[in-house]
């Protein structure tokens, strides 16, 4: 918690939601703590995870993900940012293979305690120990016979090998970045360049999108534009209604090095954000590849930036983004992800859109005492969270810190213990509880510490008349 004056709801508020996979839960219950203590709130922002809470919120959609059926309670969610289906390929091709191998070996070690169990039956004379001994000598001669192992271990293996190498083929051919014709890697690169897939997470939340938009109809999907179109149309002329609050989302351009930040703002403040883009003597000619106006021609990129947010820095694909001829890019194909450390600049964007008091709200806990190191996380998913954690625990930190002199308020909601790292989506064990703690309790923790942190101690002990 910081800031230079009091919270006050007579100014313009905004929430802020950072963080990654799982943390997106945890916003949800954080939401329905606000909404259920009338906590106003001018705009929504979010970067990663919060673009889910920052895309709902702002078209009344929050109910949606928190409620006993909602989007973050589906099984559905438990397959998001799995391994690529190459990688996943590739193990099971290997665990194949060496069992393969191991077929003669284990015959061998199956003889070890085979004649040791006759011998002892022998002796306590059963003839079941002789029984033994020849049955399992009739297999192994049977076994290595000519036609036996001999000649099926190595076809097998030949026909598991070609058929691996086919099926890399053809993920090699769906790597390649739509839009763009020149790349560089050789075409193990091509099979092995990210490791988990982020195509399900994205289309999840397109369609979630989708039927918030129908009010729950199982109407198809359109085309990605025409939905960004149909979200945009239906944020830009309600806002100022109850329920829809203006809009800011973050993500990153690996070709420019450039944040860009997609807003649907109401005016003064649309002018102001945006006015820098125009030609004059204090213009910023950047800002144009910088921001995007979900009330312009841009709006047609919703999608896009939805589904950039959910693209992790290294371990996905970045998602492809092919501008229009006549916009400042001049139709040329982009990549964008997440950048878990862009709340600091989510937050300048904030300042930009004329925001004077801020709720941060992040899944990643705060600073550890002495003598509470945890168990390490050997497992890909594990170490790939830890990674996410710490870069989101440390950069809201640092945010607050620099941001706190250009607001009035600057609020922050985080646990004191999250046992969930960012790709826990099934759950995962908790060393201080002894037990497996599932994603359903991050949406019950963000609704308890929302009450603990801002509603009892400051919205409730807050002065109307500031």
């Amino acid at each position: 918690m910081a800031g230079r004056e009091p919270y006050s709801p007579k100014h313009r508020t905004a929430l802020v939601l950072t963080g990654t996979g799982t943390a997106g839960a945890y916003h949800a219950g954080v939401l329905r703590a606000l909404a259920e203590a009338g906590v106003r709130i001018d705009l929504v922002a979010g970067h990663g995870a919060g673009a889910i809470g920052a895309f709902f919120t702002a078209i009344e959609g929050g109910p949606a993900l928190w409620a006993q059926d909602g989007f973050w309670r589906q099984k559905a969610v438990a397959g998001f940012y799995a391994w690529r289906s190459a990688l996943r390929l590739l193990g099971w091709a290997g665990a194949a293979a060496l069992a393969l191998v191991l077929v003669p070996l284990a015959a061998f070690v199956l003889g070890l305690a085979v004649f040791p169990a006759s011998l002892l039956l022998s002796l306590v004379g059963a003839d079941s120990g002789r029984t033994l001994a020849d049955s399992y000598a009739s297999l192994v001669r049977d076994a290595f016979a000519p036609g036996g192992l001999a000649s099926w271990v190595p076809r097998a293996s030949l026909l598991l090998a070609a058929a691996v190498l086919a099926a890399l083929a053809v993920a090699a051919s769906r790597v390649r970045t739509a839009g763009r014709t020149r790349e560089r890697g050789k075409f193990w690169w091509r099979v092995f360049g990210a490791p988990v897939d982020s195509r399900a997470v994205v289309s999840y939340w397109q369609t979630a999108v989708w039927r918030l938009i129908t009010g729950g109809a199982r109407a198809p999907r359109p085309d990605p534009a025409d939905l960004s179109r149909r979200y945009a149309e239906l944020l830009t002329e309600n806002l100022g209604q109850p329920g829809f609050r203006e809009l800011l989302v973050l993500v990153h351009d690996l070709d420019t090095r450039r944040d860009v930040a997609m807003a649907a703002l109401t005016d003064p403040y649309r002018r102001t954000f945006f006015g820098r883009r125009a030609a004059g003597a204090r213009a910023v000619p950047e800002r144009a590849g910088e921001t995007l106006d979900l009330a312009g021609a841009e709006r047609d990129h919703t999608m896009d930036i939805l589904a950039a947010a959910l693209c992790l820095p290294v371990v996905t694909e970045p998602w492809p983004v092919t501008f229009a001829a006549e916009s400042y890019w001049r139709g040329e194909t982009h990549r964008w992800c997440d950048r878990p450390g862009g709340v600091a600049r989510l937050l300048e964007e904030v300042q930009a859109a004329g925001a004077e008091q801020v709720i941060v709200v992040s899944a990643a806990t705060a600073d550890r005492d002495p003598h509470t190191l945890t168990d390490l996380r050997l497992d890909g998913r594990g170490r790939i969270g830890a990674w996410l954690a710490s870069e989101g625990a440390a950069s809201v930190r640092d945010a607050i810190r620099s941001a706190s002199p250009g607001f009035r308020r600057v609020q922050a909601i985080c646990p004191d213990h999250n046992p969930l790292g960012p790709l826990d989506m099934i759950g995962t064990y908790d060393e201080r509880s002894d037990r497996v703690q599932l994603l359903a309790e991050a949406l019950d923790q963000g609704y308890a510490d929302a009450y603990r942190q801002f509603i009892e101690p400051v919205v409730g002990a807050a002065d109307s008349t500031i």
